[in-house]
């Protein structure tokens, strides 16, 4: 492959995937507000909280159509994704301020806390795997395999609250939760470092197995191809011949990987914000589920429908980059 980047057919990859996610976003907000309205819950009744339990029947009804509550599943859906066409993704009931605010205070920790862990988790698993595929059946391999089974059995909060008591309250090395020290009234990066190395880990163990088996398959395989065993017999050292031969072909079946494990990052990251109490966007999608949210609930879940459409084309991309004989048709 020549040193240039393959522009065009990125840029028609790109295009394809952007006019595909049309439908699919509104499919997917129309479902929301679906199965919102066939819930149980009362968001009015949610929104008045407390104050709604003696309220009369004439102030619900009139609070309710100030909420919009009162329209039907299709005019609320309808009136909700144009208004979010122009920016304008409503109030959240619940929270009591404009989605976008909401979602523009907690996002950025989340995007943080989930970044970091993926990255750690690619990185401490791209290392395991290739040390197991390099000792192939021996005792090396046999643990790191074990590791990732086991890992793979954990549920997060599991791991979270593990790495609580191990480290919070026995060791006392880290924070228990939290963005920042309980006396602290303002938010250092230091802290922020400190507070975001436990839930950081946590996410990225529970990530850490798909990396570490794929890794190790790949390279493994790859050790076996005639082009690596090629390289061996020219006499190229053991190490060029694992780092730049077979890592190289056997951590192409990893960037599939970026695509399918977004929505487990996502789920991931909304149980490791509860258990650490991270100022993401979990407590605000606990909310908006509990007490019906339409606004929130549907922007969240745009958020989240995004999220995997992107990693899906960023995996797809990578891909093509990375091996040209599979191009960019997808």
């Amino acid at each position: 492959m020549s040193g240039r980047l393959p522009w065009g057919p990125m840029a028609r990859l790109t295009a394809r995937r952007i006019l595909s996610a049309v439908p699919v976003l509104a499919a997917v907000t129309l479902g929301v507000f679906a199965i919102a309205a066939a819930s149980p819950f009362d968001p009015v009744k949610a929104y008045a909280g407390t104050a709604g339990l003696t309220a009369s029947q004439e102030h619900l009804d009139q609070l309710r159509a100030n909420l919009g509550a009162d329209q039907p599943l299709l005019t609320r859906w309808w009136d909700w994704l144009t208004a979010a066409l122009t920016g304008d993704l409503g109030d959240s009931a619940v929270l009591r301020q404009p989605v976008t605010d909401a979602i523009a205070q907690r996002l950025g920790w989340s995007v943080l806390l989930a970044a970091t862990a993926f990255l750690l988790a690619l990185a401490l698993g791209t290392l395991l795997g290739v040390l197991a595929a390099r000792h192939q059946g021996g005792l090396l391999d046999r643990a790191v395999s074990s590791l990732a089974y086991t890992l793979e059995a954990a549920p997060p909060f599991w791991l979270g609250l593990l790495a609580v008591w191990l480290f919070a309250l026995k060791l006392r090395v880290l924070p228990a939760g939290g963005l920042t020290d309980t006396r602290s009234t303002t938010v250092t990066a230091d802290q922020v470092l400190t507070h975001l190395a436990l839930p950081a880990l946590v996410l990225a163990l529970s990530q850490l197995p798909w990396f570490v088996l794929y890794v190790r398959q790949g390279v493994a395989d790859a050790l076996a191809d005639d082009p690596v065993r090629g390289a061996r017999a020219r006499g190229l050292a053991p190490r060029t011949v694992l780092l730049g031969h077979a890592l190289r072909s056997g951590l192409l079946p990893v960037l599939t990987l970026i695509g399918s494990r977004v929505p487990e990052l996502i789920t991931g990251a909304l149980l490791v914000e509860t258990v650490f109490s991270w100022p993401g966007i979990a407590a605000a999608t606990v909310r908006a589920a509990t007490s019906v949210d339409f606004p929130l609930l549907a922007a969240l879940t745009v958020l989240a429908t995004l999220a995997v459409l992107a990693g899906n084309w960023a995996a797809d991309l990578l891909y093509g980059i990375a091996d040209p004989r599979v191009g960019f048709d997808g």
